[in-house]
């Protein structure tokens, strides 16, 4: 299990990792500051990353702001990481790095997140061509599977 930075406190439910001291910038280690960024990805995160082997993991911690009426992250929170984990795992497969637009993304929520609770979205490509790119993938959070989702995306080749 990935560690937390000092000071913190947290607690499993279903191996979900979850603060019970709110920290925002304490984040499980191996993770760094994702180096994307735009004025609603970063009102909408923060996030962070990871290389895994064949693909790169983003996540973020379920902050005040992400909270809906029913005290769960609200729908768009997962379903912008996942247009997010998707998109940039097509953006990152090739050097130099390709521009991509979503044309489809499919979602399937499964479980809510909590306050706290540190989310990871795992993406594979399934298929790639010069002008197309269909990956697929699921966020969790520990051993539960919030959502499962699938996209495909316009590769803006010049």
């Amino acid at each position: 299990m990935a560690g937390l930075r000092r000071g913190t406190k947290k607690s499993e439910e279903k191996g979900c990792l979850r603060l019970e001291i709110s920290a925002a910038d304490d984040i499980p280690d191996g993770f760094e500051r994702a180096k994307f960024s735009s004025p609603f990805l970063d009102m909408a995160g923060p996030y962070y990353e990871r290389q895994a082997k064949g693909s790169i993991i983003v996540a973020t911690r379920i902050n005040k702001g992400h909270i809906n009426h029913i005290k769960v992250a609200h729908g768009g929170v997962l379903g912008t990481l996942a247009d997010v984990a998707l998109s940039y795992q097509v953006h990152r497969a090739e050097k130099p790095a390709l521009p991509v637009a979503t044309m489809n993304l499919n979602t399937n929520y499964l479980a809510g997140a909590k306050l706290g609770d540190w989310v990871e979205a795992h993406a594979v490509i399934d298929r790639i061509s010069k002008r197309t790119a269909y990956c697929s993938g699921r966020i969790v959070c520990g051993d539960t599977v919030l959502m499962t989702m699938s996209a495909v995306f316009a590769i803006l080749r010049k």
